[in-house]
């Protein structure tokens, strides 16, 4: 195995430093008020080379790969409220890559190659486990849905294992296999698992911190300022910021962001639910998904059971669950596992998911140049965080999208080259 490399050793030292024992020790008495910041708080500069909107998990892994693997330091991450505060800190953590499509399946494995070294790479615990990820079959059309995505999968080299009843049985010993939907078989991706979402936040904008970028949280964008049809900036809540180049990574306001730059994007945005119930010992170590009864599970390392359900069936920017989606997905995941009726939930919530009409995300150039929008991942953004960030970094620094990001131009829903993972992926999530 390679050993780390100069920065990477430098990120040690500094952890090991910042972290010692000494350290824990001398914050304790202060009642750990004083440490130090993991990244800093500067005011704007006047003008940057890039500016990205959107301080998530995408827009943050933008700018870190900017910074330490293009060349371009000269970067400002700009957040309307907090990092990690939208989409990232609003899902329920799953990461896997059985995609069926080949331009789907490119993009999310190579998000997955980059989320099995991340920890190492930023020298932070994002708290990636692979722990495995199971989607069932309910029905004979399930089993040739997973029998054509399964095969698909596995010749575009992505890892795909179909399972008997008693297979899942074997693994899942808690299941009911003859409930009212009785499971017929399952879809296995071992390198599937979970990722701590607030984890990857934190870790991406230490790195990119550490490589110059400037973070600017509370900074919302009021307006983007074009001139001869190229973007020169934008104009925010603590004023105008100069630009050469402007990414947007707004998530469900891209649209908004696109108005501003006189342009419209084919998104729309509805509230994606999620719930989480009191924790208990561990009892479920991988992560289930329905398709047929759309729900999916997994079980936190604080003991909890993240419990995914369906978006909402009109346009909205709330982030309130709704009582009619819990039920839905609550009764059909007690049949499935009869011993969860006994668990109390704890709370509910919403994520605002950004959809197009093929269901595949847009990583593209816009009307405006110099203007890029990453945008469109609908339910699917959480697992991609990785590879979005890095294909969006390289492609904004040469000007063009590169081959992974090329497929999903906002130029294919004029020529009808569209991506439609719409059912093809399962449970989009």
């Amino acid at each position: 195995m390679a050993g780390p490399s100069c920065r990477q050793s430098r990120y040690i030292d500094d952890f090991m430093k910042a972290y010692s024992l000494f350290s824990l020790a001398r914050n304790a008495m202060s009642y750990h008020r004083n440490w130090q910041r993991a990244w800093r708080s500067p005011d704007p500069k006047s003008k940057y080379d890039v500016v990205i909107i959107g301080g998530g998990g995408h827009g943050l892994a933008t700018a870190y790969y900017l910074a330490t693997q293009c060349g371009i330091n000269n970067v400002a991450v700009i957040e309307k409220g907090w990092l990690g505060g939208g989409n990232t800190g609003r899902n329920t953590t799953i990461v896997r890559s059985n995609y069926l499509l080949d331009a789907s399946a490119g993009m999310y494995e190579h998000a997955m190659k980059l989320w099995e070294g991340l920890s190492q790479e930023l020298n932070y615990n994002v708290m990636f486990s692979q722990r495995g990820l199971l989607h069932l079959a309910h029905s004979v059309h399930d089993m040739q849905e997973i029998g054509r995505r399964g095969n698909a999968i596995h010749l575009n080299g992505i890892d795909s294992e179909f399972l008997t009843p008693e297979q899942v049985k074997e693994m899942l010993p808690i299941i009911n296999l003859n409930c009212r939907y009785p499971v017929m078989g399952g879809l296995l991706q071992k390198r599937g698992g979970t990722a701590r979402h607030d984890a990857v936040a934190w870790g991406y904008a230490r790195g990119a911190d550490a490589a110059g970028v400037d973070i600017i949280q509370n900074c919302e964008v009021r307006g983007v300022r074009v001139e001869s049809n190229t973007v020169v900036g934008v104009e925010t809540s603590r004023g105008f910021i100069g630009a050469g180049k402007v990414g947007s990574v707004a998530a469900g306001h891209s649209s908004v962001i696109a108005e501003m730059a006189g342009f419209k994007m084919p998104l729309e945005c509805y509230p994606l639910q999620a719930l989480v119930s009191e924790p208990i010992k561990p009892i479920i170590d991988c992560v289930v998904m329905s398709n047929g009864i759309h729900v999916y599970v997994s079980q936190s390392d604080k003991g909890e059971l993240v419990v995914g359900s369906g978006s909402d069936a009109y346009n909205s920017y709330s982030q309130r669950g709704s009582f009619d989606l819990i039920e839905h997905t609550v009764g059909p995941l007690c049949e499935l596992f009869p011993l969860f009726s006994r668990l109390r939930m704890l709370r509910q919530w919403a994520g605002i998911v950004d959809v197009t009409v093929d269901r595949s995300p847009i990583l593209s150039k816009t009307p405006v140049k110099n203007l890029y929008f990453n945008c469109g991942w609908g339910t699917g953004g959480f697992k991609a965080t990785p590879g979005s960030g890095h294909a969006f970094a390289h492609s904004i620094a040469a000007g063009e999208m590169n081959e992974i990001a090329a497929p999903f131009s906002i130029d294919r829903f004029n020529s009808g080259a569209l991506i439609d993972e719409g059912a093809a992926a399962a449970v989009a999530h």
